[in-house]
């Protein structure tokens, strides 16, 4: 069966059915970008506003995009599981990505607990990349952590009400003193007014890292 460029369905997770939005350019050019949502039991969807930013800045490099909802959102089966299920669900994910696009390397993201989950998961997923935005420093989710081995970069907003500047940089000197950070002035946790600057600054990371992809 053929499937459409653009498309939900269910796939088999770890604690059940895993609810995923696969999104393909016309003409792929780039990796696999699985993304990860913010958390569950706020909000938390694969519809996010900064999430779908990020979708689109994948795309628009060429990569097909591929959201899910963690377990136990949406259609997604499974109860909240602290960021430490909702690892095996990216995992889940990542090897339907693989399956689907099996020449294709996969770059992982997140935002806000999706972060979280997307830097604990990275490396056992065999991640080429790893993008955070908002991660949730000083939540008890990103420890313990320690300095990625693949490319990264942390994407935060200056005026971030929830996750202060200041606490993140603290955070980042405990994982890496030379972390690289791109803040976005005006910006704040949900990026509201600020999801172009958000784009930008996710494409010119990734940018260089997918020229080379066939």
């Amino acid at each position: 069966m053929t499937l459409p460029p653009q498309h939900r369905q269910l796939i088999d997770g770890p604690a059940g059915a895993l609810e995923v939005l696969v999104e393909a350019p016309p003409q792929i050019a780039g990796p696999v970008c699985v993304i990860c949502h913010p958390h569950p039991q706020y909000g938390g969807t694969l519809d996010n506003k900064v999430v779908y930013t990020l979708a689109r800045a994948a795309q628009g490099l060429g990569a097909p995009a591929v959201r899910f909802n963690f377990r136990g959102v949406g259609r997604s089966e499974g109860a909240f599981a602290n960021a430490v299920g909702e690892v095996d669900d990216l995992l889940a994910v990542t090897a339907f990505a693989r399956a689907r696009w099996p020449e294709r390397p996969v770059h992982v993201a997140g935002f806000s607990f999706g972060a979280a989950v997307a830097l604990r998961g990275h490396a056992a997923v065999g991640a080429e990349s790893l993008l955070l935005v908002a991660p949730p420093a000083g939540m008890g989710y990103l420890e313990p952590a320690a300095a990625p081995e693949v490319p990264w970069q942390v994407i935060h907003g200056r005026d971030d009400q929830l996750i202060a500047l200041d606490v993140l940089q603290r955070w980042l000197q405990t994982v890496d003193p030379l972390a690289p950070l791109s803040v976005i002035d005006d910006a704040d946790h949900f990026f509201h007014g600020r999801l172009t600057p958000l784009r930008e600054a996710a494409q010119a990371f990734w940018e260089p890292l997918w020229r080379a992809v066939p």
